[in-house]
């Protein structure tokens, strides 16, 4: 397969175990058991459809004979058809009833519906998972002083882990958006070739109780509760996006935590993993790129722009339908979804090994600090008999000169010309007390242990089985 062109989202990116909730494999013995379901439930309701007939076709489900498939596609230029006819080969009594009264949508749309609930619930694992690591790296960090940056200028002190309660708080609104999709589910379900339920009606007799109790059944049958009360042929295309949407929120917080993280791994403070003989520049050989992060950062803008191809196929569809949605969704749903698996990968991967670098991080907090301590020590000095205003001025003066100073890469002298003022009258004990990092962070630490024992810690135990969870990473 060297001479063909070959998705690099399932060759180098995705897991094993998203590619093959979209595989052939997949899509066809989901074909099949709706097909099983609908005969199941149309002999339950009445029809003259055997026992015979339903163990043959229950037997074959995974007996998806391709070639034939693909012959009588060529053929027909219908991938249903082609299926329904070679499903019927393999069971030739069960073949006058296979996809009886049903139309394509009915295979299509609820298989589709259903391979995004399965990938869903994959995503949902290793959102989960994300979360555990982060909150864990949080309280390590709960009360590690940090600078803020806003407009990536340094403004008032936080913490490490306070700061990674943002990237966690991202995640949860994606995860609680992603349970309230997946609570909600709803299956096409039966509802015939523009919706309306006639080939059903006509089968039934005109028995409406009927119809609509076998579209409750088959969507009972594979595992459901909910179908769409109105469709036109498909499924309103809407509902990709609704369902996409949760893909793109999160990557979107994904790219924040990979943009944050390459600003940090700039400034040496925290680092991405980086493996004894991992290679950051065949060039330069000193170098230690963040690769993953901005693999991270390249496959979320990747989501993020492909989720306008659902938005404009769902404001596109003609009445009852148009087939311009199908070659579209073949490629962005499963694509979406990889991408995303694929994320997630590296998310879970960077945040369990990151690399923090506590002394520069006090170095460069220092480097700043000495100006954010101005106000304390101002006010320190008054109590002590000190004059406001002329010592405002001296604070001014030595702030200019020890600004120029850092800025010719020399080390922050601000607290050295104000200790050696006598007019402050203050020691360098009492000065090292007031410029004390943490205590500048005001509530950063409380705010960290809060936010993971009343928010973290409960989404975790409600799920405890999905966090332990065995994903392929």
């Amino acid at each position: 397969m060297r001479d063909t062109y070959q998705n690099p989202l399932i060759t180098r990116y995705a897991s094993k175990e998203m590619t093959q909730i979209f595989s052939d494999d997949e899509k066809f013995k989901t074909w099949r058991r709706l097909w099983v379901a609908l005969a199941k439930s149309e002999k339950e309701l009445g029809l003259n459809i055997t026992d015979e007939q339903i163990k043959e076709m229950e037997e074959n489900i995974d007996n998806i004979n391709y070639e034939d498939a693909e012959k009588f596609e060529r053929e027909f230029r219908h991938d249903v058809m082609a299926h329904i006819h070679a499903y019927g080969l393999l069971c030739p009594k069960a073949k006058p009833i296979i996809h009886l009264g049903a139309t394509s949508a009915f295979v299509d749309d609820n298989t589709d519906i259903i391979l995004m609930d399965r990938a869903l619930e994959l995503i949902e694992k290793k959102l989960l998972k994300v979360i555990k690591v982060l909150s864990e790296f949080a309280l390590t960090y709960k009360d590690l002083p940090t600078l803020g940056y806003t407009h990536f200028q340094p403004a008032q002190l936080t913490t490490v882990g306070k700061r990674a309660c943002l990237w966690i708080q991202d995640l949860i609104l994606d995860l609680q958006d992603l349970r309230y999709r997946r609570e909600n589910i709803m299956l096409r379900g039966v509802k015939g070739t523009t919706g309306t339920q006639a080939s059903f009606m006509e089968l039934f007799g005109g028995d409406e109780e009927k119809v609509k109790e076998l579209d409750r059944l088959v969507i009972e049958k594979m595992g459901y509760k909910k179908s769409f009360p109105v469709t036109g042929q498909t499924y309103t295309r809407k509902y990709d996006f609704m369902l996409l949407s949760v893909l793109s929120g999160i990557a979107q917080s994904a790219h924040k935590f990979s943009n944050d993280l390459r600003l940090l791994q700039h400034l040496r403070e925290i680092e991405e993993p980086f493996e004894e003989k991992q290679i950051g520049s065949s060039a330069m050989a000193y170098k230690r790129n963040p690769m993953r992060s901005e693999r991270m950062a390249a496959l979320s803008r990747y989501v993020i722009v492909t989720l306008l191809n659902a938005s404009i196929t769902s404001s596109a569809q003609w009445f009852e339908r148009t087939l311009d949605d199908s070659a579209n969704r073949r490629i962005v749903i499963p694509e979406m979804f990889l991408a995303t698996d694929a994320i997630l990968n590296l998310y879970i991967n960077i945040a369990s090994g990151l690399k923090v670098n506590k002394k520069v991080i006090e170095k460069n907090v220092m480097k700043e600090l000495p100006f954010m301590a101005t106000e304390k020590i101002l006010m320190k000095a008054v109590l002590k008999g000190g004059d406001r205003q002329e010592l405002h001025e001296a604070i001014r003066v030595y702030s200019l000169k020890a600004a120029e100073e850092v800025k010719n890469g020399e080390k922050n002298r601000l607290l050295d010309y104000i200790q050696n003022d006598q007019r402050f009258k203050l020691s360098q004990e009492e000065i090292k007390e007031l410029v004390d990092p943490i205590k500048f962070t005001g509530r950063a630490v409380s705010q960290t242990e809060e936010y993971i024992k009343e928010i973290v810690n409960p989404i975790l135990a409600d799920f405890k089985e999905d966090v332990e969870a065995k994903v392929e990473v």
